[in-house]
C-alpha cells in the first residue's frame, strides 16, 4: 500500500506479483479499484458552453451516452491543467471524471472559472462533486463476458452493440440483495484492453464489487493494483498527469492534437486557443510549431525511469525521460518522453542515460502494444 492523491493505494494484491498481474489482464480481466478518480457532474442550459471553455473538445456534436475518449482542461498559455474523460448523458448533463492527484487543483480551477463564466453573462451551469462515489475498472478479454454475467437484463443491454467511448445505464443483480439502481457503465479503461469503468453509489459500491469478483471466480477475474496499472498505461502509450503532461505542457507538444475537435482547431473559443493553433501549423507553413514532442522509446540494457537525459549523436542533450518500464508483454524495456523537435520521427537512434551509462534507444510509435477495445464485429 501507497499514499495516492490523498487515498492509500494498493500497488498489488498478494494473489500475483506486479508481471503476473500485468499478463492476467492481458488475457483473463482484472478488477481495478478507482474509487480516488473525482467524479463531477455538470449540467444546465450553460453547460455546454461553459466546458467549450476550458477545454477544447468538440462538444456540441457529442452524442448522448459517447465520451470525448480523453480531452483537457487548460489554461490560457495553452498549458494542461488536468487530463479528464466527459460523457454526454443527456442535452444539458455531462459526467466528467477527473485525476485524484489534481484533486485540489482542479476544484479551484472549475470554481474560478466558473464564476468567470457566469460573470460574463454565461448561461446557468449547475457543478456536483460525487463525494464518496466508487469507481471500478473492468479490464481484459473477458470483461464483457463477466460483466454481461451478472447483468440484470443482459439481453436489454446488448454489450455486443456497445462500443468503446460509449456507456448506459445499466443494473446489476446483487448476490441475495436484488438489483442494483441504474449503474453508469462506460466501455473503455486505462490498459488498451478491452473493458468497462463502473460508477457506483456509496451504498452499493462493495456490493457490487464483491458480486463481480465471487460471480466470475479467481480464475478468470483478480483485483489488480497500482504497479499493473502503470505498466498497462505505458504499453498503451497513455499519459500519466503529472509526469507525461502538466501545466507547461500543450496538447500538440504532447502529440496529442486528435484530442481536438476538428472544427475546434479552426474556430478555437477555448483556452489557449491562440497558443495552440499556432503551433498545429509548422514552421514550414508559416506557424510556431513545437520545440519538443512525446514520443515512445525501446531502450535497450536496464530500464530508463522518469528524468532520464536523452542525447543525440552528437552528445547534445536533447530530452528526457517521463515514464519509463520494462514491458512484461514484450519483453523490452519501454519509455516515454519530450524531444527536441526533428529528433521525433519513428526509427530515429539516441542515447538515454541510466545509472550513468549510455544506452542505446530507438524512438519509436505508440502504442507500444496493439489496443483491444471493442469497436464490433469485423465482416466477414
Amino acid at each position: 500500500m501507497v499514499p495516492f492523491g490523498g487515498f492509500h493505494m494498493p500497488v498489488q494484491y498478494n494473489s500475483l506479483s506486479v508481471s503476473a498481474s500485468h499478463h492476467f489482464t492481458r488475457s483473463h480481466a482484472s478488477l481495478f479499484d478507482v474509487s480516488h478518480m473525482v467524479q463531477h457532474r455538470i449540467s444546465g442550459p450553460g453547460a455546454t458552453a461553459f466546458l467549450q471553455t476550458v477545454t477544447p473538445a468538440g462538444l456540441a456534436t457529442l452524442g448522448t451516452h459517447q465520451s470525448t475518449l480523453s480531452t483537457f482542461l487548460l489554461r490560457n498559455t495553452g498549458g494542461i491543467v488536468d487530463d479528464t474523460i466527459i460523457t454526454r448523458l443527456g442535452p444539458q448533463l455531462f459526467y466528467v471524471v477527473t485525476n485524484a492527484e489534481c484533486r485540489n487543483k482542479d476544484l479551484e480551477y472549475l470554481k474560478e472559472e466558473l464564476d468567470a463564466f457566469k460573470a460574463a453573462g454565461g448561461e446557468k451551469v449547475k457543478w456536483e462533486v460525487l463525494d464518496g462515489w466508487g469507481l471500478i475498472a473492468l479490464q481484459g478479454p473477458l470483461s464483457a463476458e463477466i460483466l454481461e454475467s451478472v447483468l440484470a437484463n443482459p439481453e436489454e443491454a446488448r454489450l455486443k452493440e456497445m462500443y468503446f467511448g460509449q456507456s448506459k445505464f445499466l443494473r446489476i443483480s446483487l448476490m441475495e440483495a436484488g438489483n442494483t439502481k441504474p449503474l453508469l457503465v462506460s466501455r473503455g479503461g486505462y490498459t488498451g484492453e478491452d473493458g468497462f469503468e463502473i460508477s457506483i453509489s456509496p451504498e452499493e459500491t462493495v456490493a457490487v464489487t464483491e458480486t463481480l469478483l465471487e460471480s466470475a471466480g479467481s480464475e478468470k477475474l483478480q483485483l489488480a493494483g497500482l504497479g499493473a496499472r502503470d505498466s498497462l498505461r505505458l504499453e498503451a502509450g497513455m499519459c500519466l498527469y503529472g509526469h507525461d503532461l502538466d501545466d507547461t505542457t500543450t496538447p500538440v507538444e504532447a502529440a496529442l492534437s486528435w484530442i481536438i475537435g476538428k472544427d475546434r482547431k479552426v474556430e478555437g473559443g477555448f483556452h489557449g486557443a491562440e497558443v495552440i493553433q499556432r503551433q498545429l501549423q509548422p514552421k514550414s507553413k508559416g506557424g510556431q510549431g513545437v520545440e519538443r514532442r512525446r514520443v515512445g522509446l525501446i531502450v535497450e540494457g536496464a530500464p530508463a525511469r522518469e528524468g532520464a537525459e536523452i542525447f543525440n549523436e552528437k552528445g547534445e542533450k536533447i530530452g528526457v525521460i517521463t515514464s519509463g518500464c520494462p514491458s512484461p508483454t514484450l519483453g523490452k524495456n519501454i519509455a516515454m518522453g519530450y524531444i527536441k523537435d526533428g529528433f521525433h520521427k519513428s526509427g530515429t537512434s539516441v542515447d538515454v542515460i541510466v545509472r550513468g551509462k549510455k544506452r542505446k534507444a530507438q524512438v519509436t510509435k505508440m502504442p507500444f502494444v496493439p489496443s483491444k477495445y471493442w469497436k464490433g464485429i469485423a465482416p466477414a
